[in-house]
């Protein structure tokens, strides 16, 4: 019959067993690099990861909601600017607002967010605005609502005084929406008239045989017809757009950046008056100059005469409004 080990033989064996275990495992653990580390804390990490995870998981579905009910008007809206040369300006409004917003983080992000239930309002308003727009199918009012929705996210989660950083970034956002169909009817067919009557008494002024009935300058040789495109409100939405950038970036005081914006109107009838007068005198020295090319390149360079119309308004402005800047 074997002979038991006595109790005193047993406890020795378990603590040099122990002791070799502990070797064991602390020699792996070097090897690794890191410190052995017991069930609990190898579990920490897993769980940061998971709280990590489910703190961005409400912002993805939010994202995800926002992208399913707007993918489309986003869609036609991206086409139109694309198709529409009276948009195409709209391609470079989100890159620039998105800039300046990047831009002016830290005034944002120095502000401590305060969650505001007023936000709410504006967030019920955007979909109420997209409802309408979609039932009654006006596109306008589908667009605008998204920046309405923004605005009201940012209120609701951030509180007013970082959206008040915001409003500008906001604002320029809101110029990428084409204006609604029934306001530039209203608007395109005064301007056509106006454009009209003014070019034929200048035309008259430098001698040139002109008769014009509504929005139809008879020459000699040539008929021109003032169209849509010819009213000026193409190049009021660029030069709009223009003013404002120029007004935030440069002007110091509110008045002058909305008296440089308010001036973006005339500018853009005056330049257009000077696009069809200079057209109709070139056109009744050579009709061909009226078509074509020079009737593209005209459009151009008449722009661009826009543009520096506006830098000279920002000039005196400043000098007068801003002595001391």
């Amino acid at each position: 019959m074997p002979q038991t080990e006595s109790t005193p033989q047993k406890q020795t064996a378990q603590r040099s067993l122990s002791a070799e275990l502990t070797v064991v495992v602390a020699e792996t653990s070097e090897s690794r690099g890191r410190p052995c580390a017991s069930p609990l804390e190898l579990d920490r990490p897993v769980a940061s990861d998971v709280k990590a995870a489910s703190s961005w998981l409400p912002w993805v579905l939010l994202a995800a909601m926002i992208g399913f009910l707007y993918s489309q008007i986003l869609f036609d809206l991206a086409s139109d600017w694309w198709n529409v040369p009276d948009t195409s300006y709209g391609m470079l409004v989100p890159p620039l607002a998105g800039y300046i917003a990047w831009k002016r983080k830290h005034l944002t992000l120095r502000i401590p967010a305060i969650p505001s239930l007023g936000g709410l309002l504006w967030i019920a308003g955007a979909c109420l605005t997209l409802l309408i727009g979609r039932l009654g199918a006006e596109f306008f009012l589908s667009r605008i609502s998204l920046v309405i929705l923004l605005t009201g996210l940012v209120y609701t989660f951030w509180g007013k005084e970082r959206l008040r950083t915001l409003v500008f970034p906001l604002l320029l956002l809101a110029t990428m929406v084409p204006l609604p169909v029934f306001v530039f009817n209203q608007l395109a067919a005064p301007l056509q008239l106006f454009a009209s009557q003014v070019s034929t008494r200048v035309a008259q002024f430098f001698g040139v045989s002109v008769y014009q009935d509504g929005n139809i300058i008879q020459l000699a040789t040539i008929t021109l017809g003032v169209e849509e495109a010819c009213s000026g409100l193409r190049s009021l939405s660029a030069l709009m757009v223009m003013a404002l950038l120029l007004g935030f970036l440069l002007c110091k005081r509110p008045l002058t950046r909305v008296i440089l914006l308010a001036m973006a109107f005339p500018i853009a009838v005056f330049v257009n008056v000077v696009r069809v007068s200079g057209t109709a005198i070139m056109a009744d020295y050579d009709p061909q100059l009226a078509m074509g090319f020079y009737h593209t390149f005209s459009g151009w360079l008449v722009f661009l005469l826009g543009i520096a119309f506006v830098f000279l308004t920002l000039r005196i402005l400043r000098r007068i409004l801003e002595p001391a800047v």
